[in-house]
Parts: structure tokens; C-alpha cells; sequence
């Protein structure tokens, strides 16, 4: 079976447990500090990864990081899988469990890239328009600044983007001004 396969079988798992026994937002958050706990330190996903390090020690590690700060049915999880040699896939379930639970809840996902950082109101306009082009009551966005955009935004939602951007106008307009047949010299 293949990682991913594996990885989301137990996504599946603990989802359904995790809303079997009330914990849901729980867990998401655990598996949330988990992710990120990968993203700062490198190394510790290296660690997971490793066939060299027994699973022993491994599951100590993950009992001396996580132990009294999440809950009991995360470090359940941790220690199935070290127990099953498959420590290696906790990264790719945590950071795939997020998606899980977003669509689970129903909330969709967006990305807006701006030249300088929203504020309150315009993060308000941006995400009703995410909440229409994704038929989504809930939207959970993400926010990027570009100053090479000049002003305006690019929004992404699923497989559709607006791009609103200064840059794409000017752009647009070098385009059509070089497709435009002037006579020189006036």
C-alpha cells in the first residue's frame, strides 16, 4: 500500500474518531501544532524518517514533546503507528488532516495576494466574494503580500482565480499596445 493510501486511511480513522468522541477541534489543533513542530524543525521530521532510529525511541520522543499538551486519542495515533513502524506518515497526516476536517465542516479555502496587508473591511469583501465563487459558508484564508503587485489583489479559490492586480493591468495594457498597429512618428 502506498504512503498516501496509508496516510489517508488514517486520516479517515482518526477524523471519525475524533468526531465519534466530541474531540474534533481538538485534534485539529493537535495536528495542526504537529505540522508546524515539522515545518520549524527539520530535523524532527528527518528523525520520524529514519530507519536507523529504533521506534522505541521514537515513540519516546513523541511522548517527551507532545505528552500533557495534547489529547490522549492523539497520542493513541502516535503510539498505533510507532507500534506499526509507520511513524514516517505522521507528518503527511497531520498537515492532510487540516483539508479533512475543512471538508468535514465545509469550509472552503482561499488564497489572497496583496501589495500591502488588508484591513479589517477589505478582508470582509474579499472573503464574501471567496464565499460565493466557492458555495461556501465558511471560508478559511490565507494571506499573502507581493509588493510587485502594485495595488489591487489576486484571489484563489479551488480551480478559479481573479486577478485584480495593478500588474496584471499593466500587463494587459503593454499586451494590447503591442498588438496595436499605430502610425509612428506623431
Amino acid at each position: 500500500m502506498s504512503d498516501s493510501r496509508a496516510a489517508s486511511r488514517y486520516i479517515k480513522s482518526l477524523l471519525g474518531l475524533a468526531v465519534e468522541q466530541g474531540v474534533l477541534e481538538e485534534i485539529n489543533r493537535d495536528m495542526q501544532l504537529f505540522s508546524n513542530t515539522c515545518r520549524e524543525n527539520g530535523q524532527f521530521e528527518v528523525v520520524l524518517k529514519s530507519p536507523i532510529i529504533k521506534h522505541d525511541k521514537k515513540r519516546d520522543i513523541l511522548n517527551k514533546l507532545f505528552k500533557g499538551k495534547v489529547n490522549a486519542l492523539t497520542l493513541s495515533i502516535f503510539d498505533i503507528l510507532t507500534r506499526k513502524n509507520r511513524e514516517a506518515l505522521l507528518p503527511s497526516i497531520a498537515k492532510d488532516f487540516h483539508a479533512a476536517y475543512n471538508a468535514y465542516k465545509g469550509i472552503g479555502k482561499a488564497t489572497v495576494t496583496t501589495a500591502v496587508p488588508l484591513d479589517a473591511k477589505l478582508r470582509t469583501e474579499i472573503e464574501q466574494i471567496a464565499k460565493k465563487l466557492s458555495d461556501r459558508q465558511q471560508i478559511e484564508m490565507t494571506e499573502l503580500i507581493d509588493p510587485e503587485l502594485i495595488g489591487g489583489f489576486v484571489l484563489n479559490v479551488g480551480d478559479q482565480q481573479i486577478d485584480a492586480s495593478v500588474k496584471n493591468k499593466l500587463k494587459t495594457l503593454k499586451l494590447n499596445f503591442s498588438e496595436r498597429h499605430y502610425i509612428k512618428g506623431f
